[in-house]
């Protein structure tokens, strides 16, 4: 299935994605410079949030756009199962 998004919100996505690179480049200097381990703990916390997060934009967005696109397309069926299947992997 051919998912075409709008700038605005695949930039959104990126500049999410690219805050979590960084965070996730801070926690490992974290743990090179032998932080405590709650400090880390609570770093790595704060990134799985954000990266849900993220997620979240992303299935509203393919809900939104790509799922309305392929019932007007007549794909429905299929755009379930593709749906079905991500979050049978994503949630577990």
């Amino acid at each position: 299935m051919n998912h075409n998004h709008s700038h605005k919100s695949q930039q959104k996505i990126v500049n999410r994605l690219a805050r979590i690179e960084g965070h996730v480049r801070a926690i490992k200097e974290m743990t090179k410079s032998d932080r405590d381990c709650p400090d880390i703990l609570l770093q790595i916390a704060a990134v799985r949030k954000a990266l849900d997060n993220t997620a979240k934009v992303i299935l509203k967005e393919h809900l939104e756009h790509c799922v309305v696109k392929a019932v007007q397309e007549g794909k429905e069926q299929e755009s379930i199962d593709t749906l079905h299947a991500a979050l049978n992997h994503f949630i577990r």
